[in-house]
């Protein structure tokens, strides 16, 4: 994030072919960077759920668990992955006066307070409406590709948490466009940054769409392949009792052991290929080593 304020208001590539390809209904060039991120099938890395030290929990002009979308941002600071940026804006909000939920980088996808509440990123209105999460800048073609799917993953799967439709422009912008809506900050990311690789918003709604609408309809970004995931499953979970579903995991002797770093979304599809009874309850396998307990499904298929 730019470690300038952002003021609550008053109050405070070059395209380089023609051919179009169509991944399941998202049509792109054969070869921009969305391309190159659905054509490797690349994996989202899982979201880290982790609690900030931003300490004012305020609702949205709608109430508590309402936001009406996503902004998009990023950190125009070369040099900071999302651990680099977590622990400066955890150490040092109060002087900066900004926060955002979650930092997203190449390798993590790390929130840092709940959803569910408002936080300082895009000045005193679009606070209140939106969730807004900073994308880290990084220096390779592969890098960018795998922070963008992050990116679009943790937005997308934050629009379907809040049951938000996928409106580029609406619940979907970038802090450029709350910038021209708004008129209460003047930053203008993440497009010049985008623009360094031949990338733009037009570009990540499509990507955002497609995990979006893949998610929705599967559980699954890149949708059922029959061909290769016959037995996989979906199922929903969610935890009456905090912001994120915790996860286990079983060593060779089936141990137990809590996953500390690492949670479930509340409210959201996840694809589990296994199942295993232990302690009287049943766990699902949603990851390599990463299972969650039957008391947090609330369906599944």
């Amino acid at each position: 994030m730019k470690k300038g304020k952002v003021l609550l208001s008053s109050v405070v590539a070059i395209l380089l072919g023609v051919l179009f390809i169509s991944f399941g209904g998202l049509n792109t060039k054969a070869d921009t960077i969305n391309s190159y991120i659905l054509g490797n099938k690349i994996q989202p890395a899982e979201i880290q759920y982790r609690e900030g030290t931003f300490s004012h929990w305020f609702g949205y002009e709608n109430g508590v668990g309402k936001p009406e979308g996503v902004v998009v941002h990023e950190t125009a600071d070369a040099n900071a992955s999302a651990e680099n940026e977590v622990s400066y804006f955890n150490n040092n909000w109060p002087s900066l006066q900004t926060y955002v939920h979650a930092f997203v980088d190449d390798k993590e996808s790390i929130n840092i307070h709940s959803a569910d509440y408002g936080v300082w990123g895009a000045g005193h209105t679009a606070n209140y409406k939106f969730i807004q999460v900073e994308l880290c800048e990084v220096h390779d073609y592969d890098a960018f590709a795998r922070s963008l799917s992050n990116d679009a993953y943790y937005i997308a799967t934050r629009l379907i948490q809040y049951n938000l439709p996928d409106i580029p422009g609406q619940t979907v912008v970038s802090h450029h466009q709350v910038s021209n809506t708004y008129r209460e900050t003047n930053h203008s990311d993440p497009d010049g940054y985008f623009a360094k690789w031949g990338y733009d918003m037009n570009q990540f709604n499509d990507l955002i769409s497609y995990y979006y609408n893949n998610l929705k309809d599967s559980g699954l970004i890149y949708g059922r392949d029959n061909s290769n995931v016959p037995q996989t499953t979906v199922l929903s979970v969610n935890n009456e009792k905090a912001i994120f579903v915790p996860l286990v995991a079983f060593d060779e002797s089936n141990n137990k052991t809590d996953i500390q770093n690492r949670g479930l979304a509340n409210n959201t599809p996840w694809q589990f290929d296994q199942q295993k009874d232990f302690d009287g309850h049943v766990y699902y396998r949603v990851s390599t080593n990463e299972w969650v307990m039957d008391s947090y499904v609330t369906n599944h298929s």
